[in-house]
C-alpha cells in the first residue's frame, strides 16, 4: 500500500509539473523521501532507486530555491507597482512638453512616436541575449525581465542564465540611490555579490541609459540636465539622491539614437572607471513606438573595446499594472 501511495505521489508530481503548478517540488520531495525509506527496507532489491530519488530531491530543492530567489524580485516589483496607483497615467506627451529639449532629442521623441502618447511613469522590459564577464570568458545565454520606476527611481532586474550547462540567476536592485547585485548558481549558491558607492554610481548610469534607450518619453524628467549640444551629439547629466552622472547621446539625421557613452561606470576587472557604451540598432515597432531592438554593452579598455553583453528586446510595456 505504501509503494502504491508513493507511485501515486510521483504521478501527481508529473501532473502538477505539466500544469506548471508551483507545489510540485514539495509533492516530489515527499514522494522521494517515502520511496527512499521503502528502499532502505528492501535494499538488496531496490537500492538503485536511490539514484533516482537523489536526482528528484536535488531538482526539487533547486526549483524551490529558484522560486524563493525570484519571489524576492517579484515582491519588490509588487510593492513598487502598488505605489503607482495614485499616479495619473492619462496625461499626454505633447510638443509643448519638449520645447526646452535639445533639437536632436526632440527629433528622437518624434521618430520614436512618443508624442501624442501617455507620459511614462514606469515600464517593463524583457530581454534575451548573451553575456560574459570579460573577453576571456565564455558567453552565457540569458533571458531577463526588469521594471523601472521614474518618479522615485527604482530599477529591478532579474536574469536567468546558463553557465557551463548549469543555471545561474541574478538579481540587480537599485532603490533609493543604492544598488546591489546578487548572482547565484542554481539560485542557491552565491557566486558574486556587490554593493557600495561604485555600484550605486554604475547603476545610476544604467538607469539613465534605460530611460534613453527603452523609454524615450521619460526624457522630459527634471532629474535630467541638458548640458551641451554639438550637432547630433548631446551631453546630459542625471541626478538621483547625491549621485550625478554624465553621458553623451549620439543621434543620426533621421532622429534615431545610435549610441550612449558614459565615463562614470566602474569596471571591476580594470579596477577603475572606463568609457561604457551601448550602441543600438534594428529599430522596430513595439506597442506603437519605434524603439531599438538590439543593443550591445561595451567597455572601452586602453587596448580596445570589449563587448560583454548583447541584448535583444522581446517586450516593452509602459505604465503596466502587473
Amino acid at each position: 500500500m505504501i509503494w502504491l501511495l508513493t507511485a501515486i505521489l510521483f504521478s501527481i508530481t508529473v501532473i502538477l509539473l505539466l500544469l506548471d503548478k508551483n507545489v510540485w517540488p514539495y509533492v516530489a520531495m515527499t514522494a522521494a523521501v517515502i520511496s527512499q525509506i521503502l528502499i532502505f527496507n528492501s535494499w538488496q532489491d531496490a537500492k538503485f532507486g536511490t539514484i533516482a530519488n537523489v536526482i528528484i530531491l536535488l531538482v526539487a530543492i533547486i526549483n524551490i530555491s529558484s522560486s524563493t530567489f525570484y519571489q524576492r524580485y517579484q515582491k519588490d516589483v509588487a510593492s513598487c507597482l502598488g505605489q503607482q496607483k495614485n499616479i495619473a497615467l492619462n496625461e499626454i506627451l505633447t510638443e509643448q512638453d519638449i520645447v526646452g529639449l535639445p533639437i536632436p532629442v526632440q527629433k528622437y521623441l518624434r521618430y520614436t512616436r512618443s508624442l501624442g502618447q501617455p507620459k511614462v511613469s514606469h515600464f517593463r522590459v524583457d530581454f534575451e541575449g548573451k553575456i560574459r564577464k570579460n573577453d576571456k570568458s565564455e558567453w552565457m545565454p540569458f533571458n531577463s525581465e526588469q521594471y523601472n520606476f521614474i518618479d522615485k527611481p527604482y530599477r529591478l532586474f532579474f536574469m536567468k542564465a546558463v553557465m557551463k550547462h548549469l543555471p545561474v540567476a541574478g538579481y540587480h536592485a537599485y532603490k533609493d540611490g543604492k544598488a546591489m547585485m546578487d548572482i547565484r548558481l542554481l539560485s542557491l549558491i552565491k557566486v558574486q555579490y556587490k554593493d557600495g558607492p561604485e555600484m550605486d554610481e554604475a547603476e545610476t548610469v544604467t538607469f539613465f541609459n534605460d530611460m534613453v534607450v527603452m523609454a524615450p518619453p521619460t526624457l522630459i524628467d527634471p532629474k535630467i540636465q541638458w548640458l551641451e549640444t554639438k550637432g547630433n551629439e548631446v551631453r546630459a547629466s542625471f541626478t538621483n539622491k547625491k549621485v550625478t552622472i554624465e553621458a553623451r547621446l549620439f543621434f543620426n539625421d533621421e532622429g534615431q539614437l545610435t549610441n550612449f557613452i558614459s565615463d562614470d561606470r566602474y569596471a571591476e576587472d580594470a579596477g577603475k572607471k572606463l568609457p561604457w557604451s551601448t550602441p543600438v540598432s534594428e529599430y522596430k515597432e513595439i506597442n506603437g513606438y519605434k524603439l531599438p531592438a538590439t543593443a550591445d554593452a561595451v567597455y572601452s579598455y586602453p587596448e580596445g573595446d570589449v563587448v560583454y553583453g548583447t541584448f535583444y528586446v522581446r517586450k516593452v510595456i509602459y505604465n503596466n499594472t502587473k
